[in-house]
């Protein structure tokens, strides 16, 4: 079954679009969202859709199935791969301690103190959890 996926790619990011889609597929494989045996979208569609070069979504998948996340089965396209998440606890809380970092400097250099910082993170966290009770989760809610 192909998972309807959701990306959200920043051109202006300082990060590769390759790896802000390796970076996806990875959190939702780790959170569940993607399920082993989950298709992953063909690439030519996939790349008309994000409006990127083909080849940016084959580094991302092929750099998915070096790391483990995904396998490709020829004719039929790429899975999420079977068996234990390459994407333990610790790693998942790694990715997730970047993002924060990352939040915690952009709000320095807006000069958001810490309880206002920690009160909007609390208030974005329960609007998540809200919206996910209401409707099935995709890559969006990532």
């Amino acid at each position: 079954m192909t998972v309807a996926m959701k990306f959200h790619l920043s051109f202006k990011a300082g990060k590769a679009v390759y790896q802000q889609i390796v970076d996806q597929v990875r959190v939702a494989a780790a959170s569940g969202s993607l399920q082993p045996g989950d298709a992953l979208p063909t690439i030519r569609p996939l790349a008309e859709e994000l409006r990127v070069n083909r080849n940016t979504i084959a580094k991302a998948y092929g750099e998915l199935e070096r790391q483990g996340v995904i396998e490709t089965i020829a004719g039929k396209g790429c899975f999420i791969k079977a068996g234990d998440s390459p994407l333990r606890k610790d790693v998942r809380r790694r990715l997730v301690a970047e993002r924060i970092d990352d939040a915690v400097s952009h709000a320095y250099h807006q000069q958001i103190d810490k309880s206002d910082f920690l009160r909007l993170a609390e208030e974005r966290f329960d609007a998540f959890h809200r919206g996910r009770t209401n409707h099935a989760p995709s890559m969006s809610d990532l």
